[in-house]
């Protein structure tokens, strides 16, 4: 497939600076480009790679001035990232997509599978599951007995959707996801832990992602529910009767514990932890490692730590933990001499 700069600005809105028949083929890094790339530039910091790449034609910001000479064809956009995002969907959509069933796929007779569906060798389908159209199983995908999983969906090789879950339209989940294992449900007893049954079911709307080995455990009772255009990283845990909203990220290692609601256009940065039986509020930002121990009912805002709160107070916090143990001597320290000199007066008036 090849582009011009003409067609290019054209689709995502630019305004071409340079050469309008300059065509491309490929994507590279601005870093590492050759003839025939389409590059992006946004961060000041990769500016000298402007006018060192030997990529044919760079989308940049509609603000930036050029300090030299610049060889490649410039499109100008007012969000690069956003415009190299509509390009890669653009031409990702433009591959062939593969169709049928593999003789080696397992497919239940009482199974559902729509038009144009792709299931690769050992994928499996069972009991009353329902496959909608356009939608593709890669090696050793499993959609269990009574599920659904809509049109023109992706799971990757071992992603599994267990027994009467759902899953939306135009869903992608990545190699070991898992939507509707149990909830970690268990009761102690003077013998150990009996095991909770867990007979609800986990629920993807439409537009969701799952990043590899990601987990979305099954309801006690009723659904966890994952709604429309959540992004969800690898090895993220979401677990019973969790509820996320609209358009909401949790990145890597994100841990969300049982019956907790997060809101809408939230993002959950790395390793954060969040209890259970809590609301979070829209719009809320946890910073890496961040712990949130209860509600948190104020929409928009940023916060750090354990427990998380705001960036400022928390980086000053950890300021002063630095210097704790210098602290801790410097007050056994004073102790001795409030000591000492209460053993003066009391001496002297003796």
């Amino acid at each position: 497939m090849e582009f011009t700069a003409q067609q290019i600005a054209q689709y995502i809105g630019g305004v071409i600076e340079g050469k309008a028949d300059a065509s491309v083929h490929t994507f590279a890094k601005i870093e590492e480009g050759v003839e025939g790339a389409l590059s992006f530039y946004y961060d000041p910091k990769f500016e000298p790679y402007v006018y060192q790449t030997r990529s044919t034609i760079i989308l940049v910001p509609s603000t930036f001035q050029p300090a030299q000479p610049v060889k490649a064809t410039l499109v100008r956009v007012d969000d690069p990232r956003m415009a190299i995002g509509r390009l890669l969907s653009l031409y990702e959509s433009m591959k062939p997509k593969r169709t049928g069933i593999d003789p080696l796929a397992y497919v239940s007779p009482t199974a559902k599978i729509g038009k144009d569906v792709y299931l690769a060798p050992f994928a499996a389908v069972g009991d009353g599951a329902e496959i909608g159209d356009g939608t593709a199983l890669h090696p050793h995908a499993t959609v269990g007995a009574g599920a659904k999983v809509g049109k023109d969906c992706i799971l990757y090789a071992n992603a599994t959707v267990y027994h009467d879950c759902r899953v939306g339209d135009r869903c992608i989940l990545h190699a070991g996801s898992v939507v509707g294992a149990d909830g970690f449900g268990f009761a102690p007893s003077a013998d150990g832990y009996e095991k909770i049954p867990q007979i609800g079911i986990a629920v993807l709307e439409d537009d969701v992602e799952l990043g590899a080995n990601a987990c979305v455990d099954r309801a006690t009772m009723g659904a966890t529910i994952i709604h429309n255009d959540v992004k969800i990283d690898n090895l993220v845990q979401v677990g019973h009767n969790v509820e996320v909203k609209s358009h909401t990220v949790l990145c890597a290692q994100v841990g969300i514990a049982g019956s907790t609601t997060v809101g809408e256009w939230c993002t959950f940065t790395g390793q954060v932890g969040v209890a259970g039986h809590i609301s979070i509020a829209d719009r809320t930002t946890l910073g890496a490692q961040s712990g949130v121990p209860g509600n948190i009912r104020k929409p928009g805002q940023t916060l750090m730590g354990y427990p998380a709160i705001d960036p400022k107070v928390f980086a000053r916090s950890s300021a002063v933990f630095k210097t704790l143990p210098d602290m801790a001597i410097q007050l056994r320290q004073l102790q001795k001499e409030v000591e000492a000199l209460k053993s003066q007066i009391a001496n002297s008036n003796s």
